[in-house]
């Protein structure tokens, strides 16, 4: 949920729910394979943290996924690409429907990724940074053989550092720039938005990845946005200065980690720029979906290689996507 202040700058509504998922239950929820139902978009850049950690560790059966479509009104997410319209297992039309649930006064944003108690109906938790962090620590007893350490506790301390600084200048930088209501706001946060990245090229031009020399927490949340910068960000939320293709060590970056099994193979472009182009309607009035950019080059050469580096760790590449939970785009035909 947002808030644009005319005139001003635009501030996320940040007041999730935060009871958590834990191994413990100490929130009345413990972890049980199968209780609960994750509810995404692939359009979201907050939700696709979460599609990423769920295959990286195996958790696809025991935390199952229900795919919301990719554009939504002021009441909520819908279920529009299951049959009938509603999702098999919920019986719901709306995420909204799951929120109410929880709280029938519940007045904030119907957001997601969010964990849905399946017995209950009823929302458990849309707090999607510490989703995914529960996911690496909470739910570890039912990670698959090989999962990578994505929040390894000696790295902690940095990777918080670093993904505050993504989240605030770049992750959250782009919505401030994009939904700015004054060319004072705009031009700051554009500024504070090209300066961090910057700052990342810099970091990864003789480093493979963000922190240590696997692939961690920091790096799938500097992904979400680099994948949707070109085809998003650059033109929709005129972050202009450069393309993602025109800034060479983060556009090799993000192809190193597109073309690793758990990334790439969760992105869907169609679904990015039809949430983008058609709902910010304030934005783009005239819902026209643009057909570019190309995105074959996400397939190229990267490079990285060189830098060293173990992606998995001591561990193993998921294994490809099932059938059921393959991207529509990417699907072979039979």
């Amino acid at each position: 949920m947002s808030i644009v202040n005319p005139g001003k700058g635009y501030s996320r509504d940040s007041r999730y729910i935060t009871t958590r998922i834990t191994a413990d239950g100490r929130d009345g929820f413990p972890v049980e394979p199968g209780r609960y139902r994750l509810v995404v978009s692939r359009a979201c850049p907050w939700a696709h943290r979460a599609v990423i950690t769920r295959r990286l560790l195996g958790l696809e059966k025991a935390l199952p996924m229900a795919v919301a479509g990719p554009t939504h009104d002021k009441r909520s997410w819908t279920f529009d690409l299951d049959p009938g319209g509603r999702d098999p297992v919920l019986g719901i039309e709306r995420l909204q429907e799951a929120f109410l649930a929880r709280d029938p006064d519940y007045d904030r944003g119907i957001t997601v990724p969010a964990i849905v108690d399946v017995p209950s109906g009823a929302v458990v938790t849309n707090d999607y940074a510490q989703i995914t962090l529960d996911m690496s620590l909470e739910w570890a007893a039912y990670h698959r053989d090989g999962a990578p350490e994505l929040y390894p506790a000696a790295l902690r301390p940095e990777i918080d550092a670093v993904g505050e600084e993504i989240y605030r200048d770049v992750n959250d930088g782009v919505y401030r720039t994009g939904f700015a209501k004054s060319q004072e706001a705009y031009e700051e946060a554009y500024e504070r938005l090209f300066a961090r990245l910057d700052r990342l090229s810099e970091r990864l031009e003789d480093s493979r990845y963000l922190v240590g020399d696997t692939i961690t927490e920091a790096d799938i949340r500097l992904f979400t946005s680099l994948v949707r910068f070109d085809a998003v960000y650059h033109g929709h939320f005129k972050c202009n200065r450069q393309k993602l293709t025109e800034m060479p060590v983060l556009w090799a970056y993000a192809r190193d980690l597109y073309q690793t099994p758990g990334f790439g193979d969760t992105v869907d472009f169609d679904h990015i720029k039809k949430h983008f182009y058609v709902v910010h309607s304030h934005i783009n009035p005239t819902g026209i979906v643009p057909a570019g950019p190309d995105p074959s080059g996400w397939l190229e050469p990267h490079g990285r290689e060189a830098l060293g580096g173990r992606p998995f760790g001591d561990g193993t590449p998921p294994e490809p996507p099932s059938a059921a939970e393959t991207v529509p785009s990417q699907r072979v035909p039979s």
